[in-house]
């Protein structure tokens, strides 16, 4: 998928290959699913929007395991959802799947959102260990460099 030149010079220059069949997923216009992926120095970062329920719910593992299989240690896989206007149960459990699974190659997985909801049921469900909540990017970052927690 392509960036527009603002996500570009924000995102820096390095997009994200994934594989055809998944881009053909996301580019589909009945899809509820929209993503962008770039790698920004050691870090792979997602850029979700639209929706992510059951009907879309494979494309959704199969972009966060191809970001996480090129995401280099020590990362981090910087998950950005503030753009869903909609994550479905199967949506966190992807993202704590794939959490387990970089952690154990020393990548570690971010999560970016604003909405209170999110952290709610990251709490609730008791994956805040796995899953660290941050306000933006670039916190998230900072934090992957042990810049803040």
């Amino acid at each position: 998928m392509n960036l527009t030149p603002a996500e570009q010079s924000h995102a820096g220059p390095a997009q994200v290959m994934l594989s055809t069949h998944l881009v053909t997923e996301l580019g589909d216009p009945r899809s509820t699913l929209r993503a962008t992926t770039h790698r920004s120095g050691p870090a792979v970062i997602i850029r979700a929007g639209g929706e992510i329920d059951a009907s879309n719910e494979d494309t959704w593992r199969r972009l966060v395991s191809e970001a996480a299989a090129v995401a280099i240690p020590p990362g981090p896989l910087v998950v950005d959802v503030s753009g869903l206007g909609f994550m479905g149960c199967c949506a966190y459990s992807v993202l704590a799947d794939a959490a387990k699974r970089c952690g154990r190659r020393g990548v570690g997985l971010r999560l970016v959102s604003c909405n209170p909801g999110v952290a709610r049921t990251i709490e609730a469900c008791g994956l805040s260990v796995v899953l660290p909540v941050h306000p933006t990017i670039d916190a998230a970052l900072a934090a992957a460099a042990g810049r803040v927690r």
